[in-house]
């Protein structure tokens, strides 16, 4: 008998996402709100609950629920605290976001993406969205500070995060995916005071580089 959304998504957060200590009833209920499925390309449907990571196009992935769980616990958006999203992807955490916290400004650098998530945004009318097509990693936007800053791709060093960090708000957060295959680390940078930064490492894990990141061993000093 197949299985229904409904059920699938309380599956995912009683078998996926509880148990990789995600306890947030915040991050709990929008999970269990926003419909996975309808972001998922349509080759995929069958596994938006999946504990996997799904191929999106253009050799990006939508990570998996239990990461975009860790992600939005470790960042605890607020109420009216204003967001930044470097990697749009399929819009659902872009969704998740926007549920949690305020106004959300989110970065896709692949056309054909932002133009998918666009469509697949616009029928819940969430307030505050806004997606731009743009490198978010070519330097600051003109909109912030951020209270928030979410990396949906890998970077090889924390150096790379620079321009986004100094982006941040005191006691903003930022979450990303550093290091290179097959073992990459998921970290917390928080703005405590002007030029200083507490680094968290959180867990393990692996994910697609972003989009114009440069090659690990690509720097010239």
């Amino acid at each position: 008998m197949e299985i229904s959304t409904e059920n699938a998504r309380f599956n995912m957060i009683q078998q996926q996402i509880r148990p990789w200590d995600v306890l947030d009833d915040r991050v709990l209920d929008v999970l269990a709100e926003i419909p996975r499925e309808d972001f998922v390309p349509a080759g995929y449907k069958g596994l938006a609950y999946a504990d996997i990571e799904v191929p999106i196009g253009s050799g990006q992935i939508m990570l998996s629920p239990k990461v975009v769980g860790r992600m939005l616990q470790a960042l605890a958006p607020q109420p009216g605290e204003k967001v930044l999203e470097i990697g749009t992807g399929t819009g659902y955490l872009t969704a998740c976001l926007s549920r949690l916290g305020g106004p959300v400004i989110s970065l896709e650098i692949d056309p054909a993406l932002a133009a998918e998530a666009r469509d697949r945004l616009d029928p819940l009318a969430l307030d505050g969205v806004e997606l731009r097509e743009g490198d978010g990693l070519a330097g600051s936007t003109t909109d912030g500070p951020f209270d928030v800053i979410a990396v949906t791709g890998s970077v090889p060093t924390d150096a790379v995060l620079a321009p986004l960090r100094d982006q941040l708000a005191l006691d903003g957060r930022l979450f990303a995916i550093v290091g290179e295959s097959p073992i990459m680390q998921a970290v917390l940078i928080t703005r405590v005071a002007g030029r200083d930064y507490r680094r968290q490492a959180l867990f393990e894990t692996c994910a697609p580089a972003l989009k114009n990141a440069p090659e690990p061993n690509g720097f010239v000093f």
